[in-house]
């Protein structure tokens, strides 16, 4: 099945910001475009808006004055559904709201070809119950771009319950000669993206609802550590705080109240205070005018440790070895294996005799003078790291360990005794909910890591991350941070305990 024809017109019905950006993409590919908007004056005014925008890309040099020419005489606002007759695809951009969509895909069923594809651009509701109904719901599918649609690379292709196979390979083939990267996926809540992407924020607020640090903290190890391109707290408040919590809330709802997408209470009460982030002026962050950005906490200088012990295999902690090697601080290696030959442990044991170790879930309290250092994306370009450390840690340890990496070139923030840190918690979750997609046939691994990468700007797709980290490192994490937080949101999925099981040896049945 091809892409649909440059002969063939694109509807697009509802002209805000997704429907604008939806059409220009049609457009500026070399489709006619008709756009249609229940409210009289609204399609002609997003055809002149679209124009500006074209208008903009010949200034920028990103489109000759001849297509832009072109596709203004392609573009023509619809007084009537009527006049989408002949359309080879119809997509939605309405409100989000089940009963609107419903009722608009009745009436177009009645006007369009019976071999015209049905599309929604729905982020949050179910392409099957939109789907449901139609009296032929083969031909519907969802097509969600994501904002803004002419820049996002993006698309999710949402096969509903009933959708035909060949619509579906339809509607990927179009986004795909429209330039864009589509990825295929069932129709689940929140979809690829959505799905996977609420324990970033999810696990953000809980370190901050646990008091183990402040959003300007927890944002700066997200990014200067985990190689994020936007803390979560920063981000929500780019997005929206009361489109954010409500997309959580759906997923939540939908997947019938599963403890894994619980709401954060602190950002419900921030919702219901009226911050709902820039576009008010306030969020986590105050947004008005000559408002100063707090900075994140940064540890005070200390003095390098004289030497460390390196016990165990420091596995995805492993560069850090060579980092103190090369900032001049000697490293000693001390055999720690078990009687089975296995290291047991990831740490390095500093001259007061206290330990630091690579976040794993535990806490530092459980533990004689222990100070936790967190993941990072890359420790050799990562320019912060957090530890963590409880009342009992001696100041000694607390200092040696903030000196070491301090001596390789990083600020540290000290942040509360939080299990399994920021970075490592917030990789670990995401990376089980994807394999847990991949079980429940939402989509292979190799999409999940490509829309994870292009529609959130992941530095890695969660295969590729957990591929680095090793087969069992996020399992043995969330089994540990689910024993201390027992709620069963950081409860690792069957999907993850297999993909640890599955190692180069089996243990037979006696």
């Amino acid at each position: 099945m091809t892409a649909l024809d440059l002969s063939s017109p694109v509807a697009v019905v509802g002209t805000g910001t997704m429907g604008q950006g939806i059409a220009q993409v049609a457009l500026v590919a070399g489709h006619p475009v008709r756009l249609y908007d229940a409210v009289p004056g609204r399609a002609r005014d997003a055809a002149a808006a679209i124009g500006a925008r074209l208008d903009r890309l010949v200034e920028k040099d990103r489109l000759t004055g001849a297509d832009r020419d072109a596709a203004r005489a392609r573009l023509h606002p619809a007084g009537s559904l009527a006049e989408l007759a002949d359309c080879g695809i119809v997509i939605e951009a309405v409100a989000e709201r089940l009963e609107v969509k419903q009722e608009l895909f009745r009436e177009l069923e009645d006007i369009v070809d019976e071999d015209c594809l049905l599309a929604t651009n729905t982020s949050s509701l179910s392409v099957t119950a939109i789907g449901g109904a139609l009296r032929h719901a083969g031909r519907f599918v969802g097509l969600h771009f994501f904002n803004p649609a002419p820049l996002m690379p993006l698309v999710e292709v949402v096969s509903g319950f009933a959708t035909d196979v060949t619509s579906a390979t339809r509607a990927y083939e179009t986004a795909r000669f429209w330039g864009k990267t589509p990825v295929a996926c069932a129709d689940t809540p929140g979809f690829i993206v959505n799905r996977i992407a609420r324990p970033f924020y999810a696990e953000a607020f809980a370190v901050y609802e646990a008091q183990g640090a402040d959003p300007a903290t927890i944002d700066a190890v997200l990014r200067e550590s985990g190689g994020f391109r936007m803390g979560a707290f920063e981000l929500t408040d780019l997005i929206g705080q009361d489109v954010n919590e409500s997309v959580t809330h759906s997923v939540w709802q939908a997947f019938f109240q599963d403890v894994r997408f619980t709401p954060s209470l602190a950002q419900r009460r921030l919702v219901e205070s009226g911050r709902h982030g820039r576009k008010s002026g306030h969020g986590w962050y105050d947004h008005t005018d000559g408002a100063e950005r707090p900075e994140p906490h940064t540890a005070e200088k200390a003095p390098a440790p004289a030497y460390v012990v390196a016990e165990g295999d420091m596995g995805p902690a492993s560069e850090v070895l060579a980092l103190i090697r090369e900032a001049g601080i000697p490293v000693r290696a001390e055999d720690d294996e078990d009687e089975e030959g296995e290291y047991d442990g990831i740490r390095l044991v500093l001259p007061s005799g206290g330990q630091l170790v690579l976040a794993d879930g535990q806490t530092s309290v459980e533990f004689l003078d222990v100070v936790y250092f967190d993941l990072a994306l890359d420790y050799r370009r990562a320019t912060r790291i957090a530890l963590s450390a409880c009342q009992d840690t001696s100041p000694q340890t607390l200092s040696e360990a903030t000196g070491l990496f301090q001596a390789l070139g990083k600020d540290v923030s000290v942040i509360g005794d939080v299990p399994g840190m920021i970075v490592a918690r917030t990789v670990a979750r995401i990376v089980d909910l994807a394999y847990d997609a991949v079980a429940k046939g939402v989509a292979t691994e190799e999409d999940i890591d490509t829309a994870m990468r292009l529609g959130v700007n992941y530095p890695l797709g969660p295969f590729e991350w957990s591929r680095r980290l090793g087969r069992t490192w996020a399992y043995d994490l969330l089994e540990e941070l689910h024993l201390r937080e027992p709620s069963g949101r950081c409860a690792p999925s069957l999907a993850l305990y297999r993909h640890g099981q599955a190692a180069d040896t089996r243990k037979g049945i006696k």
